[in-house]
């Protein structure tokens, strides 16, 4: 694995209905949905033409026996799977699935931090360098967002794990602070207080060509948006939705003249 211990180098959307999920995404982000051959779990990747992004599978049985519901998971990449894993548990964090090979793809960790929001650990197998994570790719990942109900532990939790560092804050008034995060010498996202009703989880914030555009692809396939489009700094607009079977995830973008 070429990527940096620390960098974002997977994500996966777990659904109760793949099918339906292929095709919201593909009508929202051009995505393509290809079958991984021999995969006992039917697990498909998601990207824009040739280049994969994510993995599509069904809710695993037994997180959806334990009650998890369709949502969306980060893998970041480490120099050793096993090494970080026992870090987590050490820092109060918890094991879901244990350090666990997968031939000819590497070898990966299913934690929760010590709030108990999830995340994978990978170390992938072959040279080439992710490019999951590329903010000035349409249709790739562009920001990774943390809410948590402790800021102060978490920044502290994955300072220690993957390097993280702080960036700039923004006040959000009483409601704390959006903390940006910093990955050798790059802005990867944001860590910030558990808003008021919201969920302690990741959001990943994937780019579109034309937010206002990709804000009615969602709502035409059956999504909700439920915040935006919000200018943030840079000129781009962001929202916030929800896929058909409930997955939270955002989108990032310009405006076209006329939006």
């Amino acid at each position: 694995m070429t990527n940096a211990h620390g960098d974002f180098i997977w994500y996966e959307l777990w659904t109760s209905d793949p099918d339906a999920a292929a095709g919201f995404y593909g009508g929202v982000l051009g995505w393509q949905a290809t079958p991984v051959e021999g995969s006992a779990i039917g697990y498909r990747l998601l990207g824009p033409g040739q280049a994969a992004v994510a993995g599509l599978m069904e809710v695993p049985r037994d997180a959806a026996a334990a009650g998890a519901s369709p949502r969306w998971l980060g893998y970041v990449g480490v120099d050793d799977v096993d090494r970080a894993a026992a870090a987590v548990l050490r820092e109060g964090g918890a094991q879901h699935v244990p350090p666990t090979d997968i031939p000819g793809i590497g070898r990966f960790a299913l934690l929760a931090d010590p709030q108990g929001i999830l995340f994978y650990l990978m170390r992938g197998a072959g040279e080439a360098a992710s490019t999951a994570f590329a903010p000035d790719r349409p249709g790739h990942c562009h920001w990774n967002e943390l809410s948590t109900p402790d800021p102060a532990a978490a920044l502290a939790f994955y300072g220690g794990l993957f390097g993280w560092a702080p960036g700039d804050a923004m006040p959000m008034g009483e409601l704390g602070e959006y903390r940006f995060l910093v990955q050798s010498g790059r802005t990867i996202g944001a860590m910030m207080p558990r808003l008021p009703q919201g969920a302690a989880s990741w959001r990943f914030y994937f780019g579109v060509a034309d937010i206002d555009a990709a804000a009615a692809a969602v709502a035409g396939h059956g999504g909700a948006v439920l915040h935006g489009p919000a200018e943030v700094p840079g000129g781009l607009f962001v929202i916030q939705a929800r896929d058909p079977q409930g997955a939270a995830f955002g989108l990032v973008g310009q405006r076209r003249p006329g939006g």
